[in-house]
């Protein structure tokens, strides 16, 4: 059986204050999450959450991953911006275009993220958050295809995305030039393996999919808390874990 995508983990120098940012922003529902986390939990059952964990990685340049968030108006677009500012965001320059018509911020721990313009079509029906858009090679695009059994819904130029047969979020990878990684990324994919499965048997399938064991868990076995660090093809951290 394959493993689902469980969550979208951030880890923060203050996690209950970047998940009250989150829940604020999204209307998502605050709950507690396991091993000294908090997460905020996606209206629809069937979607991911996002978990906080404590994490004192300083940031260095640009996140490989940031989320786009979708609005079905200009004025919808605004009081998002508005929304994400009262709680304690902050405009950011990344180079962007003054015709571009997306809105380019960073919550309260500098993690970067967009509200798009009303009218993008790639976006349309996914939610309001449109897409994961990574930093990463067109390989692993077709590496977490593979892992997490989602069709490819764009593969052009070296640019990939995949979409749950659920509909919903995108993620989606930029392709070449993909800026070298430098220390753990801030945000990161945990997968759930269904109650029942082959914990082992998964594994090496994500193994001969091209991904490696992380850490302490490269010599096999599980990791602490049946849980196993592993890494993807373009070297970003993930996490295999029992369902709960």
């Amino acid at each position: 059986m394959t493993s689902k995508l469980f969550a979208i983990c951030f880890h923060a120098t203050r996690p209950s204050g970047l998940a009250r940012f989150w829940s604020g922003v999204l209307g998502w529902e605050l709950a507690d999450g396991p091993d000294d986390g908090i997460a905020i939990l996606p209206p629809d059952a069937a979607g991911f959450r996002i978990r906080f964990l404590p994490g004192q990685e300083p940031k260095t340049g640009q996140n490989r991953a940031h989320f786009d968030l979708t609005s079905a108006s200009p004025e919808d677009q605004r009081r998002t911006v508005a929304r994400a500012l009262e709680l304690g965001g902050k405009h950011i320059d990344v180079g962007q275009l003054p015709e571009e018509g997306h809105v380019v911020l960073a919550d309260p721990d500098g993690n970067e993220f967009c509200v798009i313009q009303a009218g993008n079509t790639f976006l349309a029906d996914t939610g309001f958050i449109g897409a994961l858009a990574c930093d990463g090679t067109q390989e692993v695009g077709y590496f977490w295809s593979e892992a997490l059994r989602w069709p490819l819904v764009w593969d052009q130029d070296q640019e990939t995305a995949i979409q749950s047969p659920d509909g919903g979020t995108k993620i989606t990878w930029g392709g070449p030039p993909v800026a070298p990684k430098t220390g753990t990324n801030r945000l990161s994919f945990e997968l759930a393996l269904p109650a029942g499965a082959d914990w082992e048997a998964e594994v090496d399938r994500l193994t001969s999919l091209g991904a490696t064991r992380a850490g302490a868990d490269a010599g096999g076995g599980e990791g602490d808390g049946g849980r196993v660090m592993m890494l993807d093809p373009d070297g970003n951290e993930f996490s295999i874990q029992r369902s709960r």
